[in-house]
């Protein structure tokens, strides 16, 4: 069982970089918008919410997610409010999914555990993304096809940044002193079930 440490989880140094990572999930996009279906292609605001998932934990990754497109269509008008309701649950899930996953995932190797937390968020918002469409957001004019298209096909060059650039902003964080994935402390508090799993350092 998962246990939660409330002061933890809401301490003031995980709410800054959690406000910080929204605020990247609104300014990166912002880069792409001369390109013609940049979003859809480089996917820049999935590349906040995963870290976030990773660095804040549970549930700020999930706040990140779900508030970081609803402000990006307020203040810039992407994503579209046609395109909103269906990205707000898959950007959710991939902060739900990635703090989950590091707390649950007890695989020593700091690289290998990134890339099954990742790859397994990725998937998992992905098929959140393809259920949702189908069955409410466009329920009807919504096929397999389309969803491998836009999932996986005209997305891949942001899924292989995400592959390559996340690690690396992890280990360069890591280098920086920024956060601490390999504190005592931490995994005293992973093995107990409680606590966060990376240390914020000021």
């Amino acid at each position: 069982m998962i246990k939660f440490n409330a002061k933890d989880m809401f301490n003031t140094r995980k709410l800054v970089h959690t406000a910080l990572f929204i605020s990247l999930g609104i300014i990166l996009p912002m880069a792409f918008h001369a390109v013609p279906n940049a979003g859809g292609i480089f996917l820049p605001m999935h590349i906040p919410v995963l870290l976030c998932g990773i660095l804040c934990g549970f549930p700020l990754g999930l706040i990140c997610g779900g508030l970081t497109p609803v402000l990006s269509s307020l203040l810039t008008g992407m994503p579209p409010a046609a395109m909103l309701p269906s990205m707000v649950f898959e950007l959710a899930a991939y902060g739900t999914v990635t703090s989950l996953l590091m707390r649950v995932v007890r695989i020593k190797n700091f690289y290998v555990k990134i890339y099954i937390v990742l790859i397994s968020a990725m998937l998992c918002g992905r098929a959140v993304y393809g259920v949702l469409n189908a069955l409410i957001f466009a329920a009807g004019d919504y096929s397999l096809s389309i969803w491998l298209t836009a999932a996986f096909i005209t997305s891949w060059p942001g899924i292989l940044i995400q592959i390559i650039l996340i690690p690396a902003v992890l280990i360069a964080f890591q280098k920086a002193r920024l956060f601490n994935f390999d504190n005592k402390k931490v995994k005293a508090q992973n093995e107990a079930g409680v606590g966060g799993d990376v240390e914020v350092k000021t």
